[in-house]
C-alpha cells in the first residue's frame, strides 16, 4: 500500500506539473482587456475633449457672429437714421431751393421794373428837373408878392441856377440867362426887412402890459421917521407939535401941472385900453405884411397918441415904446418889389417847346 501510495504520490506530482502553464494563459487576456478599456477611455476622453473644444469654438463663433450681427444692426440703424436725415436735408434743400427760385424770380421782376423805371426817369429827367424848378420859382414868386421876401426869392433863383448848371446842357442857357437877370434886379432892389420889422412890432405888443398908466403916478412919500434938525433937543410937546404939523401937511398936496390932467380910468377900462392898443399894433403888422403904407402909418400914429395920452410919459418903458413907434412909423413901404416872372416864363416856354417837340 505504501508503495502504491508512494507511487501514487509520485505519480500525482507528475500529473499536476502542467497546471502552472494552464494558469498563466488567462493573465495576458486580462491585460489585453484592460488595455482595450484604457484605450477606449482615452478615445472617449479625446472625443470628449474634441467635442468640448468644438463646442467652445462654436460658442465663441456664435458670440462673435451675434456681436457682428448686433454691430451690423446698429450700423444699419445708424445708416437708416443718416439716410433719413439726408432725405430730410434733401427735402429742406429742395424747399429752400424753391423759395430761392421764387425769390429770384421776384428779384428779377423787381430788377426789370427798376430798370424800366430808371429808363423812364432818365428819359424824363429833364422834365422832372424843370417841373421842380418851376415849382420852386412859383412858391418864391408868391412869397415875394405876398410878403416881399426878397431873400427867399434870391435863394430860390440861386437854387434853380445851380440845378441847371449841374445839368450842363446848352438847351437850358436861355433859362439861366433869365434867372441871372432876375437875380440882378432883386439884388439892386431896396432892402426892406419885413421879418425884422414884424418882430419889433411883436416886441411892442408884448410890452403893452408893462406900461404904467398916467393917473397911477403918485408923489414920492417923505421918508418915514425923518425928524427936523434939533428935534432931539426940544421937549416932548414940541416934538409932538412938529409931527402933527407934518401929518397935516400931507393931507393937502399942491402940484404944478403944465399939461392937462390924465383921464381917470376904471380897472376894466384900463384892460380894454391895453387890449385896443395891442390890436392897433397887430393891425399895423398886418398892414406891413400887405405893404399897405397908409394903414401901417395910421395904426402906428394912433398907438403913439394913445401911449402919450393914457400912459406915463416920464417912465423909461414908455419912452422906449414911443421911440420904437417913431422909428417904425418913419419906415417907407412905398416901393415896387421886382418879380421873377421872366424866369418863370422862360421855364414854362421851354417845357411847352419840349412837350410839342415830343
Amino acid at each position: 500500500m505504501s508503495s502504491d501510495s508512494t507511487d501514487s504520490q509520485q505519480a500525482a506530482p507528475e500529473k499536476k506539473a502542467p497546471e502552472p502553464a494552464e494558469q498563466a494563459s488567462p493573465a495576458p487576456r486580462r491585460g489585453a482587456g484592460v488595455l482595450a478599456w484604457f484605450a477606449i477611455l482615452i478615445a472617449i476622453a479625446v472625443a470628449a475633449l474634441g467635442w468640448y473644444d468644438a463646442r467652445r469654438r462654436i460658442d465663441v463663433t456664435q458670440s462673435e457672429v451675434a456681436q457682428r450681427l448686433r454691430d451690423v444692426e446698429a450700423e444699419s440703424r445708424a445708416a437708416r437714421a443718416l439716410a433719413q436725415q439726408a432725405q430730410e436735408s434733401v427735402r429742406e434743400s429742395q424747399t429752400k431751393l424753391g423759395q430761392m427760385d421764387s425769390r429770384l424770380s421776384e428779384l428779377q421782376s423787381q430788377k426789370q421794373a427798376l430798370e424800366s423805371l430808371y429808363q423812364d426817369l432818365s428819359r424824363n429827367r429833364e422834365q422832372v428837373q424843370l417841373a421842380e424848378i418851376e415849382q420852386v420859382l412859383t412858391v418864391a414868386s408868391q412869397q415875394l408878392q405876398l410878403s416881399g421876401n426878397v431873400h427867399a426869392a434870391l435863394l430860390a433863383l440861386q437854387f434853380a441856377d445851380n440845378r441847371l448848371a449841374r445839368a450842363d446842357r446848352p438847351q437850358l442857357l436861355p433859362i439861366r440867362r433869365a434867372i441871372a437877370h432876375d437875380i440882378e434886379r432883386l439884388t439892386a432892389a431896396p432892402a426892406l426887412d419885413l421879418p425884422g420889422l414884424s418882430l419889433r412890432i411883436d416886441a411892442l405888443v408884448a410890452a403893452v402890459d408893462g406900461l404904467p398908466l398916467a393917473f397911477d403916478e403918485r408923489a414920492a412919500p417923505a421918508p418915514a421917521g425923518a425928524a427936523p434938525a434939533g428935534a432931539e433937543n426940544e421937549g416932548f410937546f414940541a416934538r409932538l407939535g412938529a409931527q402933527v404939523w407934518s401929518e397935516l401937511r400931507k393931507l393937502v398936496v399942491l402940484r404944478k401941472v403944465d399939461s392937462p390932467a390924465p383921464p381917470l380910468l376904471a380897472p376894466s377900462q384900463s384892460y380894454f385900453l391895453r387890449e385896443n392898443l395891442r390890436l392897433r399894433l397887430l393891425n399895423a403888422r398886418l398892414s406891413l405884411l400887405l405893404r399897405d403904407e397908409a394903414g401901417y402909418r395910421g395904426d402906428l400914429r394912433t398907438a403913439q397918441a394913445w401911449v402919450k395920452r393914457y400912459f406915463d410919459v416920464q417912465s423909461k418903458r414908455t419912452e422906449e415904446v414911443l421911440a420904437q413907434l417913431e422909428q417904425l412909423a418913419s419906415v417907407s413901404l412905398d416901393f415896387q418889389v421886382p418879380d421873377i416872372s421872366e424866369s418863370l416864363e422862360a421855364v414854362r416856354s421851354f417845357k411847352a417847346q419840349r412837350a410839342g417837340g415830343s
